[in-house]
């Protein structure tokens, strides 16, 4: 059983790795220690595995069934804000460890632990979740199973698992552990930012608005008064630092008109009096494009996958100045996140949500057309990134679709109590026959990139480093632009 809080992304990767070693697998979420009590009952699972669980399992549960917390802190770590504090305070290493609930949160006897070096730049929180973290997480399933499946295994104490290893309990982090002032450098603002997102933010003002700030990059401003916006660029707003500046790409203000979701920054605050200065200024890139040999590299990076009008018209543009070159093959590749699909929070908090839900499937599908119907090249997708709804639809469009290993894909709407758009009667059909794709939109349930590869959903895996991938990309890209191959496929 995968014990959850919510079915996350790192969640549905460990549910189809069992799925795929031959396990029965059943999924229980649960938001409390009583609720977490009535999903196991009557189950009888052999084991229980915790990928993502945010409270204590009740006694009653970790004595009758053996419980593994899947912990994202090294050997002797302690604590619910573990990748915070190590973010925050620039540790070098970190780790992840399995361990078997007891009453002592995070105390149990050790299964098994990973170690792995941190990134020198500070990693966003979810960026190092969703990669390192979830890597090890994987492997350290494995272990826990195949330990599992051995008579008279025992796990081992924290002193016998790692000798010398210390015990570090932590507090949840506090707004005030993760506050800053505009007046300090740049790196430390970042850092603070970068470890409280995706949530929940870090509590600051921006124009004199209190916001939460997510989405932090390096940028350089003209000399002024720290905390003043100095430009904003495709939605992000540029902020005056002690010793620089940074780009805010996403803010949410928790009062004032509209809805409190997660916004580009320059949405989050309309309304509020522009800085005569603040003008609109390059320097904040969500979108890019190279070229080598006969392959044209399209690159996004939309924040959290989300996809708005905005985000679809400017990289239906960028796609046409790649088709107009002459290249034989264009990469479309995409970031952290693939993509989700529409931009459901800018939807929601636009004045006519029906409206601008019209304007924002409308450039989507402008932009999937575009990819569908393209002759003059091959198209191919990279999915570094995890794709759900309209963003797995949008990569089907392409000729030729590469991932990597670890990709996990959601091809459907109906969770969301959407029909879908994105031609996605179209691309999905033709790749794995009407049956299938029935199945894939109604069953709702999550596929890796090895099962979709299965499927014929994607054509080419590669390795799960996401700077390998990109080359692995371009390679592939490479090898269908020589000779006649691209022609043929044309």
């Amino acid at each position: 059983m995968l014990l959850c809080t919510a079915f996350n992304g790192l969640s549905q990767r460990a549910w189809a790795r069992l799925r795929a070693g031959g396990h029965r697998v059943t999924v229980r979420t649960a938001g409390d220690p009583e609720a977490i009590a009535a999903a196991v009952a009557g189950a009888e699972p052999e084991l229980i595995l915790c990928p993502f669980l945010r409270h204590r399992v009740p006694e009653a549960v970790w004595r009758r069934y053996r419980t593994i917390i899947i912990h994202p802190g090294p050997p002797g770590d302690r604590g619910p804000a573990a990748l915070d504090w190590a973010i925050m305070d620039a540790e070098p290493r970190w780790g992840m460890t399995a361990l078997q609930a007891t009453g002592d949160l995070d105390g149990g006897p050790i299964w098994g632990s990973r170690l792995f070096p941190m990134p020198a730049d500070p990693p966003r929180k979810s960026t190092l979740y969703n990669t390192q973290v979830a890597d090890a997480a994987m492997s350290l399933i494995d272990e826990v199973v195949r330990k599992a499946e051995t008579p008279g295994f025992t796990p081992q104490p924290l002193d016998r698992h790692r000798p010398g290893a210390t015990v570090r309990s932590r507090p949840p982090v506090r707004q005030a552990d993760r506050s800053f002032s505009w007046h300090e450098p740049a790196a430390h603002i970042l850092r603070r930012i970068r470890a409280a997102d995706g949530r929940p933010g870090v509590r600051t003002t921006l124009a004199g608005v209190p916001v939460a700030v997510f989405d932090a990059h390096r940028g350089a401003a003209s000399p002024g008064e720290p905390g003043t916006i100095a430009a904003h660029s495709h939605g992000a707003v540029l902020v005056r630092t002690g010793d620089g500046a940074l780009w805010v790409g996403h803010a949410r203000r928790p009062a004032g008109p509209g809805v409190p979701v997660k916004l580009p920054a320059v949405l989050a605050l309309a309304g509020v009096p522009e800085p005569q200065e603040a003008k609109e200024a390059p320097g904040f890139r969500e979108i890019g494009y190279r070229r080598t040999g006969d392959v044209g590299l399209v690159s996004f990076d939309f924040y959290n996958g989300a996809m708005s009008t905005t985000h679809c018209r400017r990289l239906l543009a960028a796609l046409r100045h790649a088709m107009a070159q002459d290249t034989k093959v264009v990469v479309l590749s995409g970031g952290e996140v693939f993509s989700h699909g529409l931009h459901l929070g800018v939807i929601e908090a636009h004045p006519d949500p029906a409206g601008e839900a019209w304007r924002n499937i409308t450039a989507i599908d402008d932009l999937c057309r575009e990819i569908i119907t393209c002759t003059g090249q091959l198209v191919v997708s990279a999915l570094s990134g995890n794709a759900g709804a309209g963003g797995v639809m949008l990569a089907l469009g392409a000729d030729k679709v590469i991932a990597r290993d670890s990709v996990m894909l959601n091809p459907h709407y109906r969770t969301m109590g959407l029909y879908g758009s994105e031609y996605w009667t179209y691309v999905l059909p033709r790749r794995v026959g009407e049956a299938q794709a029935r199945q894939l939109t109604t069953r709702c349930e999550p596929i890796s990139a090895t099962e979709a590869a299965g499927l014929g959903l994607v054509d080419r895996l590669a390795a799960s480093d996401r700077k390998a991938f990109t080359a692995a990309a371009l390679g592939y890209a490479a090898e269908l632009a020589e000779g006649p191959r691209a022609r043929a496929l044309l």
